[in-house]
């Protein structure tokens, strides 16, 4: 990824390719969420244009750095992830999904009508570029570089909760609650710790995102936005943290093939969706270690039978 913008130079493949950096920050966190304790959210979205916003006000109302900005979306991210997971993270399968969707929505209609803080269906712009002393990261190559950035630190913190104690507390959750908190896991602090970051990560998404584009609006985080999110995660395997990067890397990519079919494009990644959950539960990830495993066995198989053939004549 670090080398593609210097061999595709021109600014609007980086510019998608930034797309589908921030994209892989959000899923990893949702990877973390779904994958690793089973909790289902189809409101990330939401978190997503908190960090925009959040990002966009404090830059563009209050004049202050986009370092701030980000700061401010990580904060109100996490603590509105913290007030949300506290009731309904008591909820579980459908349930759940349902409350993270009825929330998402909530949030969409507050971006529309708090029109003197959001600008309401005109959004906010003049977002100015993230720098670093006298270094501005205006062009997009640059943009990339420092969400590159990001994107591994958002990596190998996924890699380290997922191989950590924490890590293991989290698929006892998914496993069984009831047999989790039996061995003495405290399910609801782990359960809203992992929801608080995967909020964390697609708040600090959001606020690239925003200082990309160089405005917001409550268009940028509908219920098609969620609903693509929770797309990479299990297109690419919820299993593995792997498959969030490869989920949304592939689908960043079809997204933007798909821009000719706009008004389809919920139909059409929610068709995804079944298709991946009934013939890759496993997702990519899965389907692909099936198919080195099923060579491996071949390999092993063809010799063998070449060796009694050989001896037999």
């Amino acid at each position: 990824m670090a080398l593609l913008p210097f061999i595709v130079s021109n600014n609007y493949y980086i510019k998608i390719l930034i797309v589908l950096g921030i994209n892989t920050i959000i899923v990893l966190g949702l990877n973390l969420l779904m994958g690793a304790a089973g909790q289902v959210s189809i409101g990330h979205a939401a978190f997503y244009g908190i960090g925009a916003y959040a990002s966009a006000i404090v830059t563009t109302k209050y004049g202050l750095s986009p370092w701030f900005g980000l700061a401010a979306a990580v904060v109100l991210g996490g603590l509105v992830a913290y007030a949300i997971a506290m009731p309904t993270l008591r909820l579980k399968g459908h349930y759940l999904a349902m409350a993270t969707l009825g929330f998402a929505e909530i949030v969409h209609v507050l971006f529309l009508e708090l029109r003197d803080l959001t600008g309401g269906t005109d959004g906010l712009y003049g977002l100015p570029a993230i720098t670093v002393g006298g270094f501005s990261f205006e062009t997009p190559l640059k943009l990339y570089m420092l969400v590159l950035v990001f994107v591994v630190l958002s990596l190998v913190l996924s890699l380290n909760i997922v191989h950590s104690r924490v890590g293991r507390a989290l698929r006892a959750v998914h496993g069984s609650e009831i047999a989790a908190a039996s061995s003495g896991v405290d399910t609801a602090k782990y359960k809203i710790q992992v929801f608080v970051l995967s909020a964390v990560l697609a708040s600090i998404g959001g606020s690239f995102y925003a200082h990309m584009a160089g405005y917001v609006s409550p268009e940028s985080f509908t219920l098609g936005i969620s609903i693509t999110l929770v797309t990479m995660v299990v297109v690419g395997g919820m299993s593995n943290v792997w498959g969030a990067v490869i989920g949304a890397s592939t689908l960043t990519v079809l997204e933007e093939y798909l821009k000719a079919y706009d008004d389809y494009n919920m139909v059409i990644f929610g068709g995804i969706l079944i298709l991946a959950m009934v013939f890759m539960p496993q997702g990519l990830v899965g389907a692909g270690a099936k198919l080195v495993s099923v060579f491996k066995r071949r390999s092993v198989i063809l010799p063998d039978a070449a060796g009694e053939n050989s001896a037999a004549s």
